[in-house]
C-alpha cells in the first residue's frame, strides 16, 4: 500500500474496507506540494459515501482506493467518522474546493495544470474562469474525452499530449468510478504529475451545473441538493445510503470485519 511520506498525513482509517486518510484541506495540499517538489507520481481519490458503497463487492475498485497516494474524506459523513475516531483536525476535502485551493496556493510556484474530463467546451470554460480568478495560472492543456470508453489509440494520443505538456497537476473529472480506474490504469504511462479525481468539479466551477450553497455542503445534505437538481441521473446513486449506515454500525459493533487489502 502506498502512503505519503509526509509525516503530516495520519494513517488511513478503515471505513468498510476502504482506507480513508482523516485529513483536512491544508494537509492534502501539503502532501500534494511535496510530491510535486519531489517529482513523485501519485493519484488522489476523493471518498464520499457513494464511493465507499461502490467498493463493496468490487475488490478491484477497493484496491485502487487503498493504493492511492491519498484517499480523502469527501463528504461530511466521512469527516464525522474521522472525528468520532479521534481525528479532530479532519475536514472535508471536496473536489471543487480542492481544485480552487490548489490553484491559489501553488500559483506563485508556476505549477502547471492539465484538465481531463467534462463535456465538450466545459474544460475551456473552466480554464477561462480559473485564469480570470487566478491571474497567472498556468494551464498547459485540456481534453474532453467522449463519454464512451476510449480506444487504445485515443488513450495513447491523450497520454502523449499530457506527457508533452509536462503538467504538475492533472485534474481528472470523468466521474466516479471511471476516473479512479483511469488514474490507476494510466499513472505508470505518465512521465510526471499528480493526478486528482475531482468528479463533477468541472461542471460546478465552469457554471454548467448549480453548486450547493456552503451551508448545505457543511450540513451533510449536499446529496439531497444534488438529487433534487438531477433526480433522473442520481437517484440510483443515493438510494443505497441507508445501507451505508447499517454496514457502518455492523463494523463499529464488530459484527462485520473489513480488511484493508
Amino acid at each position: 500500500m502506498i502512503t505519503p511520506p509526509d509525516s503530516i498525513v495520519p494513517p488511513r482509517m478503515n471505513v468498510l474496507g476502504v482506507g480513508v486518510h482523516p485529513i483536512n484541506m491544508d494537509q492534502a495540499l501539503t502532501a500534494m506540494d511535496g510530491w510535486i517538489g519531489r517529482r513523485e507520481k501519485r493519484y488522489v481519490c476523493l471518498a464520499p459515501v457513494h464511493s465507499i458503497l461502490a467498493c463493496q463487492g468490487d475488490p478491484d475498485l477497493r484496491r485502487i482506493y487503498n493504493r492511492s497516494g491519498l484517499t480523502t474524506p469527501d463528504g461530511m459523513p466521512m469527516v464525522w467518522i474521522a472525528r468520532a475516531k479521534g481525528y479532530r483536525q479532519a475536514g472535508r476535502v471536496y473536489g471543487p474546493e480542492l481544485l480552487l485551493e490548489a490553484c491559489g496556493r501553488f500559483i506563485g510556484a508556476g505549477t502547471r495544470h492539465y484538465f481531463v474530463g467534462g463535456a465538450e467546451s466545459v474544460a475551456e470554460n473552466l480554464q477561462s474562469r480559473l485564469q480570470a480568478r487566478f491571474p497567472g495560472l498556468r494551464v498547459v492543456g485540456s481534453h474532453s474525452p467522449p463519454f464512451r470508453e476510449l480506444t487504445e489509440t485515443e488513450t495513447d494520443a491523450l497520454l502523449r499530449d499530457i506527457n508533452q505538456a509536462r503538467p504538475d497537476l492533472i485534474w481528472v473529472g470523468l466521474g466516479s468510478p471511471k476516473q479512479e480506474r483511469w488514474m490507476a490504469g494510466n499513472i505508470d504511462r505518465l512521465d510526471r504529475g499528480v493526478l486528482v479525481g475531482v468528479g463533477a468539479a468541472f461542471d460546478f466551477l465552469s457554471g454548467r451545473k448549480p453548486w450547493a450553497p456552503r451551508w448545505v455542503q457543511r450540513s451533510g445534505f449536499e446529496w439531497l441538493f444534488r438529487l433534487i437538481t438531477e433526480p433522473r441521473r442520481l437517484w440510483r446513486r443515493y438510494l443505497p445510503y441507508p445501507l451505508f449506515v447499517l454496514l457502518l454500525a455492523a463494523q463499529v459493533a464488530g459484527i462485520k470485519r473489513y480488511p484493508l487489502d
